[in-house]
């Protein structure tokens, strides 16, 4: 199911969704922006009281998020009541052919879990404990489903491919977690995911709100075709490729990342996060090792701590969407940005950049800030190689200071 989202101006009222969410951790992060035009109050909050978080979104927020999690998406415990309990046992396939909840556990090889319910069908797969490694094909493959969860108890549990994927016909099952279908990702215990392709894909839409995810592939990490939306977890990804990246090669318009909370440390060969339309950053924490540590079309930071360190750009703002206006917002937050040496730019835009507000550190022999059209900064603390600034630089600036930035 394709995931839309409606933009909103920037003094439209927060909006607020109670999830229940057991055993995460909180991140917290509160907003003030100051538009050009017009001043507006932000507030990016994840608050656990008990089991039940209140997430409320930024007033500043492009995505709208009043539906974007369901109650069930961030429930991080499974009612397993009436559960079907499954022992994998090695060469021997698991197949879910309809809706319900089945506690997975064992220790197994060369077996695939795959669900192939009705289209209206909801699954939920519980990881309890179990490990499977395969050599060429899915730990677990979703052919058919309105939307499958795939939610881990206080356990730990490891998915394993150690070969060459093998296509099933024309669909290119490249994923140790492949699905077709709209998948999220909860619990309370920890995944451990380890690929010689990509970690875990959806098709169509990827949403993950609890539980610790240590992935290692020489693909994209997490990969999605329509949206990326996080609101928790804790997150260590090593790619040889990206490590968050959501893009649908058929469809420009779509293939946005929404994080509104989690701990990530990314090392990536190529992108930390890429996302095809809008990369929205409301919350959390963030540790990124990578080429590029941010690409979209629209990056909006909305709040949360980002570190980055960039061999190549730090934050990339290009027209990889027809939809969507090139172009970097920074609103609240706290960004560190370092960059190498050579062609580099710690905030590029192929369109405009506009600061609001928060504290943006930047080290950058090079260049600091670099835009096509138009940049400002309106507020905020901006600080670029030790020294602070309040406007937005215009030209390349050498000697002791230099790396301010450029234009064009």
């Amino acid at each position: 199911m394709k995931q839309s989202f409606i933009k909103k101006g920037l003094a439209v009222a927060a909006l607020t969704a109670a999830i229940a969410l057991a055993g995460c951790s909180t991140t917290a992060a509160t907003s003030t922006a100051a538009a050009a035009t017009a001043a507006s109050t932000a507030a990016t909050t994840t608050k656990t009281t008990g089991t039940t978080t209140t997430v409320t979104s930024s007033a500043n927020a492009v995505i709208d998020t009043t539906d974007l999690f369901s109650t069930r998406d961030l429930e991080q415990t499974a009612d397993t009541s009436s559960a079907t309990n499954i022992t994998v046992t090695s060469g021997q396939d698991v197949s879910i052919t309809s809706e319900g909840v089945y506690v997975i556990s064992g220790t197994a090889t060369d077996v695939t879990i795959t669900v192939e319910a009705p289209d209206d069908a909801k699954v939920q797969i519980v990881l309890d404990g179990v490990s499977i490694t395969n050599t060429d094909s899915p730990c677990i493959y979703v052919k058919t489903a309105d939307k499958v969860f795939v939610t881990t108890t206080d356990s730990a549990n490891t998915l394993k491919v150690t070969g060459t994927f093998t296509a099933d016909g024309t669909t290119n099952t490249d994923a140790v977690i492949f699905s077709k279908s709209d998948l999220t990702l909860n619990g309370t215990g920890t995944l451990n995911i380890s690929s010689t392709d990509n970690g875990i894909t959806s098709k169509d839409d990827l949403k993950v709100t609890g539980g610790t995810y240590n992935i290692t592939s020489t693909g994209q990490s997490l990969q999605a075709n329509d949206s990326i939306a996080i609101a928790g977890g804790t997150f260590n990804i090593t790619s040889s490729k990206d490590g968050i990246h959501a893009e649908n090669n058929e469809d420009d318009t779509v293939g946005y990342v929404y994080i509104s909370g989690g701990d990530f440390t990314i090392k990536a060969a190529k992108q930390g996060i890429q996302a095809t339309t809008i990369c929205e950053i409301d919350g959390g924490t963030f540790n990124i090792t990578a080429m590029e540590g941010i690409e979209a079309t629209d990056i909006e930071i909305n709040g949360g701590n980002i570190t980055i360190s960039a061999s190549d750009d730090g934050m990339n703002a290009s027209a990889k969407s027809t939809a969507e206006t090139v172009q970097i917002v920074i609103n609240d937050g706290t960004l560190n940005i370092t960059v190498g040496s050579g062609d580099t730019d710690a905030i590029d835009a192929n369109g405009s950049i506009t600061v609001n507000g928060g504290t943006i550190n930047l080290t950058a022999p090079t260049s600091s800030f670099d835009y096509d059209t138009t940049g400002v900064i309106n507020g905020g603390t901006v600080t670029v190689n030790g020294q602070q600034i309040t406007t937005m630089p215009t030209q390349m600036m050498g000697g002791a200071g230099g790396g301010m930035g450029r234009k064009g």
